[in-house]
């Protein structure tokens, strides 16, 4: 595994926050993926000295001010789904691809199923089921990243 450095996780956090700013139209609005989160967990479980939880509070606020949600709602969700994330990161090298993405799908929906709460705590309506169409496009964000920057887990030897 490549090391990593602080500029990387950097310059994708800043194209993360683009890609959730940029103006999404008709059906990409239901299926935009939440770009911080996945870049978040990805940088959280392959670096979590340099990307941790503090990290993600920071990314949290800076999408809810940059969206006009309510403060702390994003903060929130991400510092809880980071926390939870890396209490099995050591574990997470003995996890086969296939492991890693339940994992990931797991703390997806978590996040969401929290923003959801903060929502309707919030005097939302429920949105319906399509609210939850984002955790199977931020899987797909998901192993993407993964092929361009690397797999989290440890080379395998022939």
């Amino acid at each position: 595994m490549r090391p990593t450095s602080l500029v990387a996780i950097i310059v994708t956090l800043l194209i993360a926050l683009i890609c959730q700013l940029f103006p999404w139209v008709g059906q990409g609005v239901i299926l935009r993926p939440d770009f911080m989160l996945v870049v978040i967990l990805y940088w959280l479980l392959r670096a979590p000295n340099l990307c941790n939880v503090g990290t993600a509070w920071i990314a949290g606020l800076l999408v809810d001010l940059a969206t006009g949600s309510l403060l702390g709602q994003h903060a929130l969700s991400f510092t809880l789904t980071a926390y939870i994330g890396l209490s099995y990161q050591r574990r997470l090298v003995l996890f086969n691809p296939w492991q890693l993405a339940g994992y990931v799908f797991g703390l997806l929906m978590f996040e969401r199923l929290l923003m959801l709460f903060l929502k309707l705590f919030e005097g939302n309506d429920y949105p319906g089921w399509t609210y939850f169409l984002p955790v199977f496009s931020g899987l797909i964000l998901w192993h993407l990243m993964i092929l361009l920057f690397g797999a989290l887990t440890r080379p395998k030897h022939k």
